[in-house]
């Protein structure tokens, strides 16, 4: 299986959730199954059938974390040195060509981009036409509208 990218932040947040799901959620499930088991009848036990939904969840979601993880290619962006070329995880702030409005992307790993958080999966139009570009370059993105044009303003690896 190839190796997915992920900036150490994404990295740390899937450790996080790991830990999160075994030390905490998995014990509490395992209780309410227990609990839901002493009610009697597990066939019409609402409780029980809930309770083990839950734990088919979470489940998982640790078989998934940990597979994420253990495929993941972690990418400290601090220690690169890019020449001030935009690479995986760096910070990008862009200008729209056509109407001048202004925003700020962060390039990082599939499973850690989001839209609303402004950071974009490196596999995403606007990353690929970016990658390798330097500040003042300007960027062309393929859109569902038709080409877009970015000026690029400032580049951070932060």
């Amino acid at each position: 299986m190839n190796k997915v990218p992920l900036t150490v932040r994404g990295a740390d947040k899937l450790r996080a959730e790991l830990q999160q799901l075994k030390t905490v959620d998995r014990p509490r499930i395992i209780a309410a199954i227990a609990t839901a088991r002493e009610h009697g009848d597990l066939k019409e036990n609402a409780e029980y059938h809930a309770a083990r939904e839950q734990q088919s969840f979470a489940e998982g979601r640790i078989q998934e974390i940990e597979g994420k993880l253990s495929n993941a290619d972690i990418i400290d962006i601090l220690k690169l040195d890019t020449g001030g070329r935009i690479v995986f995880g760096a910070t990008v702030d862009l200008a729209d060509e056509e109407t001048g409005d202004e925003i700020c992307y962060q390039i990082v790993g599939e499973d850690e981009a989001d839209i609303k958080a402004n950071m974009i999966s490196v596999t995403s139009p606007i990353a690929r036409a970016l990658i390798g570009k330097s500040v003042g370059d300007i960027a062309t993105v393929m859109a569902p509208s038709g080409e877009k044009e970015f000026e690029i303003l400032k580049v951070q690896f932060i």
